[in-house]
């Protein structure tokens, strides 16, 4: 964390930072990744009581609470932050709002934008990080988040590594497919940006949509 910030630590690592010290029998990052399979990822753990996280072998109260504690100071930053939540206008405000958080990265990473009925930012989510060339995405994790979190639509957003924006053809045959999940499940799919070098390119923008 100190060499590389904690932006770039995955969340094993950072599960792994807040348990500080492993078990007899696991370390702490072996420990991390239990509580995350066993959870099925990190965002089940906003709903986990202290009693199921002592469950897990290796978990005393200690580590339990301190990840309890991590969880209950994300969810009040992110209420105190309510007022300030951005709205979406156009594509450039969506760009702008993650542009920043691409920078650098030598792989691709897919999040999505979850908007309510007004396009008020709820929520930005990572479904997947690939490899150098693509990142594998799958609808059901791209609309697990969007039900759970009662979203009205959303914005699809990757970055080319190369730093040209252009769409592929992958890109254009997996945004027609997700623009058809969210059809039939009510969730509009309203744009997919793509970051390249300071740069983006909007499908809506270019009457893709």
């Amino acid at each position: 964390m100190e060499m590389l910030g904690a932006s770039q630590l995955s969340d094993r690592e950072l599960l792994a930072i807040l348990l500080s010290t492993g078990s007899k029998d696991y370390s702490a990052l072996e420990l991390a990744d239990q509580v995350l399979q066993k959870q099925q990822g990190l965002q089940n753990l906003q709903d986990i009581s202290l009693n199921e996280l002592m469950q897990q072998k290796g978990i005393g109260i200690a580590k339990a609470a301190a990840i309890s504690a991590a969880v209950e100071l994300g969810k009040r930053i992110w209420t105190s932050g309510m007022e300030y939540r951005p709205v979406i206008h156009c594509s450039e405000d969506a760009a702008k709002l993650l542009m920043g958080r691409f920078r650098g990265l030598d792989r691709e990473h897919f999040m999505v934008v979850l908007l309510n009925q007004k396009h008020v930012v709820i929520t930005t989510e990572t479904i997947s990080i690939g490899t150098i060339n693509g990142a594998m995405v799958h609808p059901r994790e791209v609309f697990k988040q969007a039900i759970k979190r009662s979203a009205a639509a959303m914005i699809l957003v990757h970055n080319h590594p190369s730093g040209v924006c252009e769409p592929s053809e992958q890109d254009l045959l997996v945004t027609e497919r997700l623009k058809e999940v969210g059809q039939i499940i009510g969730i509009d799919v309203i744009d997919h940006i793509i970051i390249g070098e300071d740069t983006y390119y909007s499908f809506c923008e270019n009457q893709i949509f």
